[in-house]
């Protein structure tokens, strides 16, 4: 049995499966505006990172170091479990990077990648406010530097709705659970590094909201230089692109994953 919690929402035993990855501090309670929508085509796939939502076994307990591919593994041993050889993978900001490494390992298990606030360069921001948190991860509160990130990242009123709902799930994490992610997407920058570069060769849609000013300028640069990968920027709209516009968002994704199926 798998270690990760999932959940199904199937469509019929012949439709195509998405599998949908959430990012550091969330669960996939996030994506409860994308169900409905795309089980009118596919099969659905929800999973918990571990740590976080209802995968929280002990196992995680005793590991002290966390790395992407051990993640990755975790998450096509869901798969495999559930007899599913292939799959469109849909992701969330640093779910996306997890997505990207599974694909790297597995392109035979990656039909298409929706990737949705993509992360895949760090500004010189994005990379201070990480020194910072190395700094102060083992003497302030986890909730509060979560906070911190995630106003930075998400900053205008209209994206509170992300914020909260961002925060409201990182609260559910313990403060070790906390650090060792935190440690992860600390030391990524080599690995984004070698995405930037390589094409994975599998069809990708990168979904970013216009006003994601910490990740959408490396995002349009790289597109340009991966003939397998497309762009959409969503006007008015932040970071975490599936809560703040859930219906743009449906649409391009699914319209892509329905021309790039087999």
């Amino acid at each position: 049995m798998p270690v990760l919690y999932y959940k199904i929402y199937e469509h019929s035993p012949e439709a195509e499966w998405v599998t949908f990855v959430h990012g550091a501090g969330g669960s996939s309670s996030i994506w409860f505006r994308q169900i409905r929508d795309f089980q009118e085509h596919f099969n659905v796939l929800l999973i918990d990172l571990r740590g976080h939502g209802k995968s929280k076994a002990p196992l995680y307990s005793k590991m002290k170091r966390y790395t992407f591919d051990v993640i990755g593994d975790e998450v096509i041993e869901v798969l495999d479990h559930l007899g599913i050889q292939k799959s469109h993978f849909v992701g969330i900001s640093l779910g996306t990077i997890i997505i990207r490494e599974i694909t790297e390992r597995h392109p035979d298990r990656t039909t298409s990648m929706i990737l949705g606030g993509a992360v895949m360069k760090l500004n010189v921001r994005g990379k201070l406010l990480l020194k910072m948190g190395v700094w102060l991860k083992s003497v302030v509160p986890y909730i509060l530097l979560y906070k911190l990130f995630a106003f930075i990242i998400m900053p205008r009123k209209t994206h509170r709705e992300s914020r909260n709902l961002f925060i409201r799930e990182a609260r559910k994490l313990y403060q070790k659970e906390f650090i060792r992610w935190f440690t992860l997407a600390s030391e990524v920058n080599p690995l984004l590094r070698f995405f930037r570069i390589k094409d994975s060769g599998v069809p990708t849609l990168y979904i970013m909201g216009e006003q994601d000013h910490m990740f959408l300028p490396s995002i349009s640069k790289l597109v340009g230089n991966h003939t397998s990968s497309h762009l959409h920027v969503i006007a008015d709209c932040g970071h975490v692109v599936n809560v703040e516009q859930p219906a743009v968002f449906n649409k391009e994704a699914i319209g892509f994953m329905l021309n790039n199926g087999e």
